[in-house]
Protein backbone atom coordinates (compact mmCIF):
# COMPACT_ATOMS: atom_id res chain seq x y z
CA UNK A 1 0.00 0.00 0.00
CA UNK A 2 1.22 3.52 -0.77
CA UNK A 3 1.84 6.09 1.93
CA UNK A 4 -0.35 9.21 1.90
CA UNK A 5 0.64 12.28 3.91
CA UNK A 6 -1.62 15.17 4.90
CA UNK A 7 -0.30 18.34 6.55
CA UNK A 8 -3.05 20.25 8.34
CA UNK A 9 -2.16 23.94 8.79
CA UNK A 10 -4.20 26.16 11.09
CA UNK A 11 -4.84 29.68 9.82
CA UNK A 12 -2.92 32.61 11.30
CA UNK A 13 -4.34 35.29 13.56
CA UNK A 14 -7.46 36.95 12.10
CA UNK A 15 -8.43 40.58 12.51
CA UNK A 16 -10.61 41.38 15.51
CA UNK A 17 -8.58 39.99 18.37
CA UNK A 18 -9.09 36.85 20.42
CA UNK A 19 -12.69 35.69 20.21
CA UNK A 20 -14.67 32.60 19.38
CA UNK A 21 -14.86 32.16 15.62
CA UNK A 22 -16.78 29.19 14.38
CA UNK A 23 -18.40 28.96 10.98
CA UNK A 24 -20.62 31.94 11.80
CA UNK A 25 -17.81 34.53 11.96
CA UNK A 26 -15.76 34.98 8.80
CA UNK A 27 -12.99 37.42 9.72
CA UNK A 28 -10.07 37.61 7.27
CA UNK A 29 -6.46 37.21 8.32
CA UNK A 30 -4.64 40.14 9.87
CA UNK A 31 -1.25 41.17 8.48
CA UNK A 32 0.31 39.27 11.38
CA UNK A 33 -1.77 36.22 10.45
CA UNK A 34 -0.50 36.31 6.88
CA UNK A 35 3.08 36.59 8.11
CA UNK A 36 2.64 33.72 10.57
CA UNK A 37 1.46 31.42 7.78
CA UNK A 38 4.14 32.54 5.33
CA UNK A 39 6.77 31.83 7.99
CA UNK A 40 5.47 28.31 8.58
CA UNK A 41 5.17 27.26 4.94
CA UNK A 42 8.55 28.80 4.04
CA UNK A 43 10.18 25.98 5.99
CA UNK A 44 8.25 23.23 4.19
CA UNK A 45 7.92 21.78 0.69
CA UNK A 46 6.87 18.69 -1.22
CA UNK A 47 3.12 19.20 -1.45
CA UNK A 48 1.33 18.13 -4.60
CA UNK A 49 -2.02 19.78 -3.89
CA UNK A 50 -3.51 22.34 -1.50
CA UNK A 51 -6.94 21.84 0.05
CA UNK A 52 -8.72 24.55 2.03
CA UNK A 53 -11.67 25.55 4.12
CA UNK A 54 -13.85 28.09 2.29
CA UNK A 55 -13.57 30.63 5.12
CA UNK A 56 -11.73 33.94 4.69
CA UNK A 57 -9.07 33.13 7.27
CA UNK A 58 -8.04 30.12 5.15
CA UNK A 59 -9.01 30.32 1.49
CA UNK A 60 -7.17 33.50 0.36
CA UNK A 61 -3.90 32.22 1.80
CA UNK A 62 -4.39 28.76 0.26
CA UNK A 63 -5.05 30.30 -3.16
CA UNK A 64 -2.05 32.62 -2.83
CA UNK A 65 0.25 29.74 -1.87
CA UNK A 66 -1.11 27.55 -4.68
CA UNK A 67 -0.26 30.29 -7.16
CA UNK A 68 3.20 30.78 -5.63
CA UNK A 69 4.04 27.09 -5.85
CA UNK A 70 2.18 26.21 -9.04
CA UNK A 71 -0.12 23.74 -7.30
CA UNK A 72 -3.81 22.89 -7.76
CA UNK A 73 -6.12 24.06 -4.97
CA UNK A 74 -9.42 22.51 -3.90
CA UNK A 75 -11.97 24.18 -1.60
CA UNK A 76 -14.02 21.82 0.58
CA UNK A 77 -17.01 23.24 2.41
CA UNK A 78 -16.94 20.56 5.12
CA UNK A 79 -13.54 21.86 6.28
CA UNK A 80 -15.25 24.96 7.73
CA UNK A 81 -14.89 25.43 11.48
CA UNK A 82 -17.35 24.01 14.02
CA UNK A 83 -20.36 26.23 14.73
CA UNK A 84 -20.17 27.89 18.16
CA UNK A 85 -23.78 29.08 18.29
CA UNK A 86 -24.29 31.79 20.94
CA UNK A 87 -20.53 32.15 21.41
CA UNK A 88 -19.88 33.24 17.82
CA UNK A 89 -17.88 36.47 17.87
CA UNK A 90 -17.73 36.69 21.68
CA UNK A 91 -14.35 37.62 23.18
CA UNK A 92 -12.77 34.84 25.19
CA UNK A 93 -11.98 37.20 28.08
CA UNK A 94 -15.61 38.36 28.20
CA UNK A 95 -16.82 34.77 28.47
CA UNK A 96 -14.37 34.04 31.25
CA UNK A 97 -15.43 37.16 33.12
CA UNK A 98 -19.19 37.12 32.59
CA UNK A 99 -20.07 33.44 32.06
CA UNK A 100 -17.27 31.60 33.81
CA UNK A 101 -19.31 28.56 34.86
CA UNK A 102 -20.52 28.05 31.29
CA UNK A 103 -16.99 28.52 29.93
CA UNK A 104 -15.47 26.03 32.39
CA UNK A 105 -18.24 23.49 31.77
CA UNK A 106 -17.53 23.59 28.02
CA UNK A 107 -13.85 22.81 28.43
CA UNK A 108 -14.60 20.08 30.98
CA UNK A 109 -17.14 18.41 28.66
CA UNK A 110 -17.36 19.97 25.18
CA UNK A 111 -19.74 17.24 24.01
CA UNK A 112 -22.52 17.73 26.56
CA UNK A 113 -21.95 21.38 27.50
CA UNK A 114 -22.25 23.04 24.10
CA UNK A 115 -22.99 26.77 23.72
CA UNK A 116 -26.63 27.41 22.83
CA UNK A 117 -27.25 26.67 19.16
CA UNK A 118 -23.78 25.19 18.62
CA UNK A 119 -23.12 22.44 16.11
CA UNK A 120 -23.04 19.06 17.91
CA UNK A 121 -19.41 18.09 18.33
CA UNK A 122 -19.89 14.51 17.19
CA UNK A 123 -21.67 15.66 14.02
CA UNK A 124 -18.82 18.06 13.34
CA UNK A 125 -16.33 15.26 13.91
CA UNK A 126 -18.14 13.02 11.46
CA UNK A 127 -17.99 15.58 8.64
CA UNK A 128 -14.31 16.29 9.30
CA UNK A 129 -13.45 12.57 9.44
CA UNK A 130 -15.27 12.05 6.14
CA UNK A 131 -13.07 14.71 4.52
CA UNK A 132 -9.90 13.03 5.79
CA UNK A 133 -10.98 9.63 4.51
CA UNK A 134 -12.04 11.09 1.17
CA UNK A 135 -8.72 12.89 0.69
CA UNK A 136 -6.74 9.75 1.51
CA UNK A 137 -8.85 7.70 -0.90
CA UNK A 138 -8.76 10.20 -3.77
CA UNK A 139 -5.09 11.19 -3.41
CA UNK A 140 -3.41 7.95 -2.39
CA UNK A 141 0.37 8.24 -2.41
CA UNK A 142 0.33 12.04 -2.49
CA UNK A 143 1.41 14.73 -0.01
CA UNK A 144 -1.31 17.34 0.59
CA UNK A 145 -1.49 20.61 2.52
CA UNK A 146 -4.87 21.24 4.18
CA UNK A 147 -5.46 24.84 5.30
CA UNK A 148 -8.09 24.84 8.01
CA UNK A 149 -9.07 25.58 11.63
CA UNK A 150 -8.17 24.53 15.16
CA UNK A 151 -11.40 22.59 15.54
CA UNK A 152 -10.83 20.74 12.28
CA UNK A 153 -7.34 19.74 13.38
CA UNK A 154 -8.59 18.59 16.79
CA UNK A 155 -11.37 16.52 15.18
CA UNK A 156 -8.94 14.99 12.69
CA UNK A 157 -6.55 14.20 15.52
CA UNK A 158 -9.44 12.49 17.29
CA UNK A 159 -10.32 10.53 14.15
CA UNK A 160 -6.77 9.36 13.53
CA UNK A 161 -5.97 8.49 17.17
CA UNK A 162 -9.52 7.29 17.96
CA UNK A 163 -9.76 9.74 20.84
CA UNK A 164 -13.32 10.46 22.04
CA UNK A 165 -14.70 13.93 21.31
CA UNK A 166 -14.81 14.83 25.01
CA UNK A 167 -10.98 14.88 24.96
CA UNK A 168 -10.40 16.96 21.83
CA UNK A 169 -9.98 20.32 23.57
CA UNK A 170 -7.10 18.97 25.65
CA UNK A 171 -4.87 19.53 22.63
CA UNK A 172 -3.28 22.92 21.89
CA UNK A 173 -3.54 24.14 18.28
CA UNK A 174 -1.71 27.44 17.75
CA UNK A 175 -2.13 29.94 14.95
CA UNK A 176 -0.17 28.87 11.84
CA UNK A 177 0.85 25.58 13.48
CA UNK A 178 1.02 22.36 11.49
CA UNK A 179 -0.03 18.80 12.28
CA UNK A 180 1.07 15.95 10.01
CA UNK A 181 -0.95 12.79 9.49
CA UNK A 182 -0.10 9.73 7.45
CA UNK A 183 -1.86 6.62 6.19
CA UNK A 184 0.18 3.56 5.26
CA UNK A 185 -0.28 -0.20 5.32
CA UNK A 186 -0.61 -0.08 9.12
CA UNK A 187 -3.40 2.49 9.10
CA UNK A 188 -3.53 6.13 10.19
CA UNK A 189 -0.84 7.86 12.26
CA UNK A 190 -0.07 11.24 13.78
CA UNK A 191 3.54 12.17 12.94
CA UNK A 192 3.78 15.79 14.11
CA UNK A 193 1.45 18.05 16.11
CA UNK A 194 1.32 21.83 16.65
CA UNK A 195 4.64 22.52 14.91
CA UNK A 196 5.88 25.97 13.99
CA UNK A 197 9.38 26.98 12.90
CA UNK A 198 11.57 28.73 15.41
CA UNK A 199 11.95 32.31 14.25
Amino acid sequence: MTTTRLDYLRHGQPIGGTRFRGNGVDDPLSELGWQQMRDTVAALAGWQRIVSSPMQRCRPFAEWLAEQRGLPVTIIDDLREVGFGDWEGVARDALKRERRAEYDAFYADPVSCRPGGAEPLERFGARVAAVFDRLVAEHAGEHLLVVCHAGVIRATLGHVTRAPAVNWYRSAVDNAALSRFERDHNGDHLLVHNWRPRL
